[in-house]
């Protein structure tokens, strides 16, 4: 088993031990001082009783500081789940009494289900590691979304990328600027593409691409001649046509904001990477007035399987911010959405998916690309992507 998994499992197994032999040991050692001190007060042995019961208390408290320390460490270092927000939930009730047994029982909850799922996912890979289901005839671009970098030390994906890999896929990734026009970054992906298929001798690529990434791929296959080198386009939450409240904003804020925002980002972004980054370009781009335009210009290539997912969020309190502020604002415009993007504008080719939970939080633009590295109660969004790129495989591609 994953070593990680192994160090978590262990430390919610001492954490419940704690939990039971605290309570059961305190009971045990509260009840037989009150039975010498008030049953029995004539039969104790005086000062020797007193030493013996104060080495057993002793004993105990030490037992249980190592019983508990060695568990919550393991469990604070191992787990992805806990976050930020319960390892300072923890830490803040950890002096408050009974709030403390509260907060550590929701950390074992929380851990435990963890640890069990994550086993399970572990066992499933291994099973089916001989079958390779992921290795598919073409290997996988992942081209990311808008304002995000494929970093080496912070991966945009997730643990997407992991579970392919275990699952056999060969993996490369898009590059382009964060923050720049449809058509500049259309540009890198197409010389990003031909580097690849050059290198590699591999023909063409199947390329999964994320929000505005997916124009992105579509503007280097249908206008900077990728489309010999591109087996499949798969969009992920990509606002095909636009998004209306993006359009509103842009009218209702000044001309002026808009340009000192606009410095401020580029020079951020400059700084982690981008060459000559646009940030208006890539927001203007995004309009529904924009993505019309496009659409009419450049037609899909007919020797390009297209197919789209599309997700959405049950609530604003779904989704982390800025995705919480912005849901309500979409559904006013644009209808139920991701937080950022419809359901509708994100459909696009011959397959749409669409992926929502029943009950819960739903599943938000930053879920899609497992963006906090969150299990989603009712969904596992990375055998999501292993099921995707299986089914490329099966189809030839």
């Amino acid at each position: 088993m994953k070593k990680a998994i192994k160090i978590l499992a262990g430390g919610v197994a001492r954490l419940k031990l704690f939990l039971v032999t605290t309570i059961i040991g305190s009971a045990f050692l509260i009840l037989y001082l009150l039975h010498h001190l008030f049953i029995r007060p004539n039969t104790t042995a005086g000062f020797a009783w007193g030493a013996a019961y104060l080495t057993a208390l002793l004993v105990f408290i030490l037992f249980e500081s190592i019983l508990f320390w060695s568990g919550i460490i393991r469990v604070y270092t191992t787990s992805v789940q806990l976050g930020i927000k319960w390892r300072i939930i923890g830490i803040a009730c950890g002096f408050i009494p009974l709030v403390h047994i509260w907060a550590l029982c929701r950390i074992i909850a929380i851990t435990s289900r963890e640890a069990a799922f994550e086993k399970e996912k572990y066992l499933l890979d291994q099973v089916r590691a001989q079958s390779q289901i992921c290795h598919t005839k073409y290997p996988i671009l992942l081209v990311h979304g808008v304002f995000f970098r494929d970093f080496r030390f912070f991966n945009y994906w997730g643990r997407i990328p992991y579970a392919l890999k275990q699952n056999g896929a060969i993996l490369y990734y898009g590059s382009q600027q964060s923050a720049a026009s449809v058509a500049s970054c259309g540009q890198e992906l197409a010389e990003r593409i031909r580097a690849i298929v050059q290198e590699t001798g591999c023909e063409k690529v199947n390329i999964i691409a994320h929000s505005k990434g997916g124009l992105d791929s579509r503007y280097a296959i249908s206008a900077c001649g990728a489309s010999s080198y591109v087996a499949t386009l798969t969009t992920i939450n990509t606002p095909h046509r636009g998004c209306i409240f993006a359009d509103y904003l842009l009218e209702k804020i000044p001309a002026k904001v808009q340009k000192s925002v606009a410095r401020k980002y580029n020079a951020a972004l400059k700084k982690f990477g981008d060459t000559d980054p646009d940030f208006l370009s890539a927001v203007q781009d995004l309009t529904a007035s924009a993505c019309a335009l496009r659409n009419e210009k450049l037609p899909d290539h007919p020797d390009v399987y297209y197919q789209s997912v599309g997700s959405q969020m049950n609530c604003a309190s779904s989704g982390r911010f800025p995705l919480n502020m912005a849901y309500p604002l979409v559904k006013h415009f644009d209808g139920a959405n991701d937080g950022l993007v419809s359901m509708e504008s994100a459909r696009w080719g011959e397959n749409f998916t669409e992926l929502m939970t029943p009950e819960g939080r739903g599943i938000s633009h930053g879920d899609m690309i497992d963006l906090n590295r969150e299990n989603i109660p009712g969904f596992d969004m990375r055998e999501f992507y292993v099921n995707l790129v299986a089914d490329l495989k099966n189809k030839g591609y």
